[in-house]
């Protein structure tokens, strides 16, 4: 016999479909984690780094002050604070700190390819003596005499095992002149973009004419 009640009493299409409307556990779980261990990255960043971030700053006063504390398990206990702060961001505020993060991570992998570009410049103008006609003309401010003396004494020390002192300096040398050069450069686009923002006012014949006319 049919029930009666099974109307009133069974689960109505809606209410159903609204069930699967949040969030699985599983997925807030893995926010959760993600935001912990975003957190863990800003405190691995360097102070002055934290202190460009947008984020709210109760927020950055629990990421310096982890940053502070050397006790294992006291920081081990700020860092679960800093994940629950960061738990507490709003996706907007988040999306502005992993920008700020991806953007490190862009600016690192040029860093690191300018860097590397050096170290073949070193090789070249130790194993090869054109190379430094080929460097004056890129740096044409280089010291000839300078480079050429640390260029010596960098292949005598690979000759005869030496620590790498003038190899270093080779190094160094070639950082302060890319430096040197972008610097120039910096310096030039700003002088033209005075110009450029210089108005140079042109008077019109109605202007000419303004001036001209005498009150009655």
């Amino acid at each position: 016999m049919p029930n009666s009640n099974r109307g009133n009493t069974g689960f109505k299409s809606n209410e159903f479909e609204q069930q699967y409307d949040r969030p699985s556990k599983s997925h807030l779980k893995r926010e959760m984690t993600a935001l912990q261990k975003l957190g863990e990255e800003l405190v691995n960043e360097p102070r002055d780094r934290v202190l460009r971030v947008p984020m709210p700053e109760d927020v950055r006063e629990a990421i310096l002050e982890c940053q502070q504390i050397r006790d294992h398990e006291g920081r081990r206990r700020q860092m679960q604070y800093v994940g629950k702060r960061m738990r507490g961001l709003e996706p907007d505020e988040v999306d502005a700190i992993r920008k700020t993060i991806d953007s490190w991570r862009g600016a690192s992998k040029s860093e690191t390819a300018a860097l590397h570009a050096l170290e073949r410049w070193r090789d070249r103008l130790i194993a090869d003596d054109g190379a430094v006609t080929a460097l004056r003309a890129k740096y044409p401010a280089v010291d000839m005499q300078q480079l050429r003396t640390m260029i010596r004494n960098a292949r005598r020390e690979q000759a005869e095992a030496k620590p790498p002192k003038a190899y270093r300096e080779i190094f160094q040398l070639l950082k302060e002149l890319q430096k040197a050069a972008h610097d120039a450069t910096d310096a030039a686009d700003d002088e033209s973009a005075d110009g450029d923002d210089d108005e140079h006012f042109e008077p019109t014949d109605k202007d000419d004419n303004q001036h001209a006319r005498k009150p009655d």
